[in-house]
């Protein structure tokens, strides 16, 4: 995002290498050059004209390239300058100044620039915030072959494709940064066999691949006949640059064809999940230059399974378990978490808090005279454990990976400044039965071939418990997980109402109780790091409800 330099010069080599394999068509990603989303820096016009610069930067480099096209996504300038407001409060407002575009370069020019048509403003997107919409369809030549542009979600709409094929387009090239969630990548193919087919065209998808704060891009580029049929699909979670032979009919009346390119394999769920989450904690640590993370290594299930995707996206060198325990801590959970660390090779230390759980309960022992024990005490536990993983991150530099799951975020089975402070939540949009389901996975397949099971069987099967009182057991406080996170999905994710949820069968108990908790800990979750989205609507820009409010529906 915003290294405009560092994306020119990427897409420069990445032009000149597939010139070399008789490239004469390069597509970028939407929006390739700036990063997608730059958020407000597109209200900026100092990143406009940087922008503007590094187009340039493109354009005259490639002009040694006879006869080669190259679309660049990137933010294109109109006329508004923004609306002043005189008065005695006069200020400037800001507002779009500029479209969503895709220019093609040739020979040292711009040969034609198109904007997107179908502006997304729902889940993560704000394109209406940012972009002014374009009119009309943009085609051009290359080799002989007319091909129309569409950059993402015009594909997902009827009208700019079929106004592309009227205007005389053979091919449909379509650029994407289309954010990855569970099933995704089957969602986008199907749509554009739909696309393919509705205008009897055959269609190139150019998709983004890395990692943006929240969001994951998972590649995995793909071509259609104009039937729909897949002619060629590139790897997900990698850079790639796949090449593809377009064959233009001889008869007027058929539409031209992709020669057989490359297949990459049809992938399953718990793949796909795994390598975002290791992309996604890849590209926020190593981007925002952090030297390493470290997290605190419990014994239990989501802290197991957070270490073993630090170590597959960063490598053992650069993760740091700290296990605290506390006067509750079970010898089986010292035990696993000695031995998780031994199976990765991260450095491990222990480090007691109950001096300073002690210390705290002495401290407020005239304050509570006369008072049960009870969460305060749980909490306090945890807050402990959170500033010593932030004493060590402001010593050494590393970056504190928070272990909440979707589920515990959900319902506040959280602490505050405990258990949720940190830099980044690598799974809080994993709901707790799926942490199960991917450590299992985890444990069955190995992507970087160390050939072993990172996770002690033990901390898959016993019985979840955070450890804060005797004997605790976390459904002493929640539902049955299966049924916790059924409500979660179907409340949360797809907005279905309380009362079809209780005529489905769930108990109306269970019912009432997860969504009064999803609805009081708003607050709580205001204040948790950002992590990575994997469903199709998270915690975050996906779910902006009122921390104040009397709606309980």
């Amino acid at each position: 995002m915003g290294d405009l330099t560092g994306n020119a010069q990427r897409i420069i080599q990445a032009a000149r290498s597939a010139y070399a394999q008789g490239a004469r068509l390069v597509l970028t990603p939407e929006l390739s050059l700036a990063g997608y989303a730059a958020e407000d820096l597109f209200l900026r016009p100092a990143f406009l004209d940087a922008c503007d610069q590094a187009l340039g930067q493109v354009t005259q480099a490639l002009a040694e390239l006879p006869g080669l096209f190259v679309v660049v996504g990137h933010p294109a300038r109109v006329a508004s300058e923004g609306v002043a407001v005189k008065g005695a409060f006069a200020r400037s407002i800001a507002v779009a100044q500029c479209t969503n575009a895709a220019t093609v370069v040739s020979e040292g020019r711009v040969v034609a620039t198109y904007a997107k048509r179908e502006l997304p403003n729902y889940q993560v997107f704000d394109e209406r915030r940012y972009f002014v919409p374009g009119q009309t369809p943009t085609v051009f030549e290359v080799a002989g072959v007319r091909v129309g542009l569409l950059i993402c979600e015009d594909a997902w709409f009827d009208a700019p494709a079929q106004d592309a094929k009227q205007a005389g387009a053979e091919l449909l090239a379509v650029l994407n940064a289309s954010p990855f969630h569970v099933g995704k990548t089957h969602e986008r193919q199907a749509r554009m066999g739909e696309c393919a087919r509705a205008v009897n065209l055959p269609l190139v998808y150019a998709h983004l691949v890395g990692g943006q704060d929240e969001v994951v891009f998972d590649g995995a580029s793909f071509a259609l006949q104009a039937g729909g049929e897949l002619a060629a699909r590139s790897a997900s979670f990698v850079e790639d640059l796949m090449a593809l032979t377009f064959q233009k009919s001889t008869q007027t009346s058929l539409p031209g064809v992709f020669l057989p390119g490359e297949l990459a394999p049809v992938r399953t769920d718990e793949a796909d999940l795994w390598d975002a989450l290791v992309l996604g904690v890849h590209d926020y640590v190593t981007k925002n230059g952090f030297p390493g993370v470290l997290l605190g290594l419990s014994g239990g299930i989501d802290s197991a399974l957070v270490l073993a995707i630090a170590v597959d996206a960063l490598g053992a060198d650069k993760v740091r378990a700290i296990m605290m325990p506390s006067p509750y801590t079970a010898d089986i959970s010292w035990l696993d978490a000695r031995d998780m660390a031994a199976r990765l090779g991260v450095r491990y230390d222990e480090i007691s808090i109950v001096p300073e759980f002690d210390a705290f309960k002495a401290s407020l022992a005239a304050e509570f005279q006369g008072r049960a024990e009870d969460a305060t005490e749980e909490n306090i536990q945890a807050r402990i454990r959170g500033t010593l993983l932030m004493a060590l991150s402001n010593k050494f530099g590393s970056l504190v990976l928070t272990t909440g799951n979707k589920s515990e975020m959900a319902t506040g089975y959280c602490t505050l400044y405990g258990d949720m402070a940190g830099g980044f939540a690598v799974i809080k949009d994993v709901a707790k039965t799926t942490v199960f389901a991917l450590a299992r996975w985890r444990n069955a397949n190995d992507p970087q071939g160390r050939g072993r099971q990172p996770i002690p069987e033990r901390i898959i099967t016993r019985p979840p418990s955070a450890e804060l009182r005797p004997d605790q057991k976390d459904q002493d406080s929640l539902p049955p997980y299966e049924v916790l996170d059924e409500i979660l999905a179907r409340y949360m994710e797809n907005d279905e109402p309380m009362e079809a949820l209780i005529a489905s069968g769930l108990s109306r108990a269970d019912v009432e109780r997860v969504t009064r908790l999803i609805k009081i800990n708003e607050y709580k979750r205001r204040q948790a790091p950002v992590g990575i989205r994997v469903t199709h609507r998270s915690f975050g820009k996906d779910w902006r409800y009122p921390i104040t409010s009397q709606f309980r529906s």
